[in-house]
Formats: C-alpha cells, sequence, structure tokens
C-alpha cells in the first residue's frame, strides 16, 4: 500500500482549484447569533415555563443541535478558515467549544497540530485505536477499548456517543502537558480558559436552577455529543495506520442530507478537510471532486449512517496496520484500502475537461469491511 505525503497532493491539486478558495468563510460568523440567540431562547422558554414540560426534551434536542453547530465553528474558524486574525479566532473558538468548555489553545495544540500532523499514526496519533501491543500493554486501554470503544456489535460502545468528546477532551487536557503538546506556561492559560467556562455553566445553573439547567445544558450536551462524535468516530477508525501522514489512506470523509450538511459546516468532508485544513468546508466540494476524478481508486467516502454500522461491527484495536481485530475472539476485519481501477485521468485531461468533475456525490462505493477468518492470536 504505498502512501504519499499532503504535500504531493496539494501540488496536484491547487492548480485546478478555481480562485478564492482559500480565502476566509468570514460569513460563517452569522453562525454565532443563531445559535446563541436560539439557545437563548430556549434556556428562557425553560426558566419562564413558556412551555409544559413534556415539551422541554424537545427544546434540549435543539439547544443540543446549536451546541454542536458553535462546535463545528469554532473547529473550522481556529483552523484559520473563518477568520485570520489570532485573537478574533481564539474568541470565537472559546465560544464555539463553550459547550464542552474546550480551552480553545489547547484544542489548536491537540487537534491542529498533534492530530493533523500525525493522523493514524500509531502511539503518536492521540485520537487513533491503539494497537495489539498497546492494547495488551496496558490495562487501561484495555479497559477503555473493550468496555467504551464502539465495535464488535457491543451496545456498550453507546458510552463513546453519549459522551465521548467530553471525556475525551478533559483526559487530553490533563496529560497535555506531560506530552509535551503545551508548555507549563500554556497549560496554566488551557486550564484557567477551561475554569472560566467552567465558571460560566456554574452561573448559569445558580440562575436558572437545576431542573431547567439539566434540560438547558445537561441533555443538550449528550445531543451534541452525539452528532459531534458520530463524525469523529468515522473520520480515521474504520482506517488503515500509516507511517506517512496521507490523507486519502488513513481518513474517510462521510456523506449526510443537504440539510445536514448545511447544519454541520461540511464537517464530513474530512479527507478534504486533512488536505487543506485552513480550507473552509465551504470550497472542499471542488477537491472532492478533484479527488475523485484523479484518486478514485484511493478516496475514500460512504454515507454518514453506512459508516456508523460499520464501526459497530468492526474491531477498534490494530492487529498490523490494515487488519483491526478483536483481542478477545480473535476475529479480524480489513481497514478500509484502495480499490482496483481501470485507468487514472492525468491532471493534463482534468485541466482540459472540468466538466468531468462533476460527479455524484452519494456514488462513492468504499471498501469491504466482511470479517475475515478468525486468527490464533490469544485473547489478551
Amino acid at each position: 500500500m504505498s502512501q504519499q505525503s499532503i504535500a504531493s497532493y496539494a501540488r496536484e491539486i491547487k492548480p485546478l482549484l478555481r480562485p478564492g478558495a482559500f480565502a476566509a468563510a468570514r460569513s460563517r460568523l452569522l453562525w454565532l447569533p443563531v445559535h446563541l440567540g436560539i439557545i437563548g431562547l430556549s434556556v428562557t422558554a425553560l426558566t419562564e415555563h413558556w412551555l409544559p414540560w413534556a415539551l422541554a426534551p424537545l427544546l434540549s434536542l435543539l439547544i443540543g443541535v446549536c451546541f454542536s453547530g458553535l462546535t463545528f465553528l469554532g473547529h473550522e474558524t481556529l483552523h484559520g478558515a473563518v477568520v485570520r486574525g489570532t485573537r478574533l479566532r481564539h474568541c470565537v473558538g472559546w465560544v464555539g467549544f463553550l459547550a464542552f468548555v474546550v480551552s480553545p489553545r489547547f484544542w489548536v495544540a491537540w487537534h491542529n497540530r498533534v492530530h493533523h500532523g500525525n493522523t493514524n499514526i500509531a502511539d503518536v496519533d492521540p485520537d487513533a485505536y491503539p494497537t495489539l501491543a498497546a492494547y495488551r500493554e496496558s490495562r487501561a486501554v484495555r479497559i477503555a477499548t473493550d468496555y467504551a470503544a464502539p465495535g464488535r456489535n457491543s451496545v456498550r460502545g453507546a458510552i463513546s456517543l453519549l459522551i465521548g468528546f467530553s471525556i475525551q477532551s478533559l483526559h487530553m487536557l490533563l496529560v497535555s502537558r506531560s506530552r509535551g503538546y503545551l508548555s507549563p506556561r500554556e497549560h496554566w492559560l488551557a486550564l484557567a480558559e477551561t475554569s472560566l467556562g467552567i465558571a460560566f455553566w456554574c452561573g448559569v445553573l445558580a440562575l436558572i436552577g437545576p431542573l431547567p439547567f439539566l434540560f438547558a445544558f445537561g441533555l443538550p450536551l449528550v445531543v451534541a455529543n452525539v452528532i459531534v462524535m458520530s463524525f469523529i468516530l468515522t473520520n480515521h477508525s474504520l482506517s488503515p495506520l500509516t507511517s506517512e501522514n496521507d490523507p486519502l489512506l488513513n481518513s474517510l470523509s462521510v456523506t449526510v442530507p443537504a440539510w445536514a450538511e448545511w447544519l454541520t459546516l461540511g464537517f464530513g468532508m474530512h479527507v478534504e478537510h486533512h488536505l487543506f485544513p485552513a480550507m473552509s468546508a465551504r470550497h472542499t466540494s471542488q477537491v472532492r471532486d478533484v479527488l475523485r476524478a484523479r484518486w478514485p481508486e484511493r478516496y475514500q467516502s460512504m454515507p454518514l449512517w453506512r459508516a456508523l454500522w460499520a464501526l459497530h461491527r468492526t474491531a477498534r484495536v490494530y492487529k498490523d496496520d490494515t487488519t483491526l481485530i478483536d483481542p478477545q475472539s480473535g476475529q479480524e476485519w480489513p481497514a478500509l484500502a484502495p480499490r482496483p481501477i481501470a485507468s487514472v485521468p492525468p491532471v493534463a485531461e482534468l485541466r482540459r475537461e472540468p466538466a468531468s468533475l462533476r460527479e455524484n456525490r452519494r456514488g462513492d462505493k468504499p471498501s469491504s469491511l466482511r470479517p475475515l477468518r478468525p486468527s490464533d492470536a490469544p485473547a489478551a
């Protein structure tokens, strides 16, 4: 399985993109007053009892959708795709991640620098699931994988959907200094930013009371976790480990209905995002067109529901770079891999025939995840 660098892909793709593809999408900031307004109005409705309590879960669902929308906006902003100014990026990022009380400087270190720089590289990417060796060596890794990770047809994997992002972000904050993600000073500042977020929600609790807070923050946080983690878990967990940071091998794009893509700011276009993190997802559809025309055998995409189902059926431990294994049963599954193809159009042809880039976005055929023969590896 040959691997290529991000730079090698970028050299071929950039000349094929339309002018303005890397421009800051400043109008995305309009989502801030929309989401904050809906949240504020919904919390007021809960506090002032404008609706019967039987309808309170519907408001929780609405608030949770807005929490996730703010998170997607914060993610794109902190990559520099919405505004360029560092201070404004930082402020928007803090508000965007406020529901999860994630410090923007911590997020940039953890996500932008470490995860994007080392995607699905074993024992380096903090978001990658463990190798079989790491699983066997660490009791903590075994417990986390067996009882919280999705897969193996176990309902316990729902834990990752329900509270996964909240738990992972807290864990990563606590270990970010010891792992060298943040300097001592930056770590203290990140803790201060996190504490400020916690203080904000404590103030909301004191202001509106426990029962309204449950519907205004507790349940919406679960909704936001489910939405955000549905994408995060499928971004890389079905893909192989790689030694070279090759997004066409180690990342998966997922498709959703147009309205959901609009609400999630195109977060599902994840292969495209890893190639050009500073590009707004508003422009990544043209990157997808080039990828599907130039590297159709390597580009991986599937509907979100299918990716979640594949995640549920397979395991989250890597026997080797391209094989997922359930250490308890020995059952194996192949990770997503390039598909055979007759021919690939040269870049010059893409330049001459831009119409050939306009393909059906829902027509991707990812590689199979049929189980292999159970191995003879002993259970851990």
